[in-house]
């Protein structure tokens, strides 16, 4: 397959798969011209980042993923270990978007709106 037939398959860009490429989280093999020829192989792993990716890992955690897939000796624990440590990080970001949100509720509700130059907003977001 070339880059353009995995991508539609995978789902990805070929940006994105020239980067993952970039990166070592493929190696696909390349003719005597040049150019890329994906493998089945290439595409699972593709599909994997992109769903990993799509779940918010990290390319780092990506690595990490992958490498636990093809370790039949894989411990799931350490697998779990990297989702939990995953979702702690999901959960701060949403108490934080949380708070932002009922913080900028409260000034839009303190503000009137009208044609006056006092704006709880703008005092708020000076001080």
């Amino acid at each position: 397959m070339n880059i353009s037939e995995v991508g539609k398959r995978a789902g990805l860009p070929p940006k994105t798969i020239r980067f993952y490429e970039e990166i070592g989280l493929i190696t696909p093999k390349r003719e005597a011209n040049g150019y890329r020829v994906f493998s089945e192989n290439d595409l699972h792993r593709l599909a994997f980042l992109r769903r990993a990716r799509a779940l918010g890992f990290t390319v780092q955690e990506c690595r990490q993923l992958l490498h636990l897939y093809e370790d039949e000796s894989r411990a799931s624990a350490d697998v779990k270990s990297l989702a939990r440590e995953h979702l702690a990080r999901i959960d701060a970001q949403l108490e934080e978007l949380h708070q932002m949100r009922t913080t900028l509720a409260e000034l839009i509700n303190a503000c009137m709106g009208d044609n006056r130059p006092d704006c709880p907003i703008l005092r708020d977001l000076a001080r």
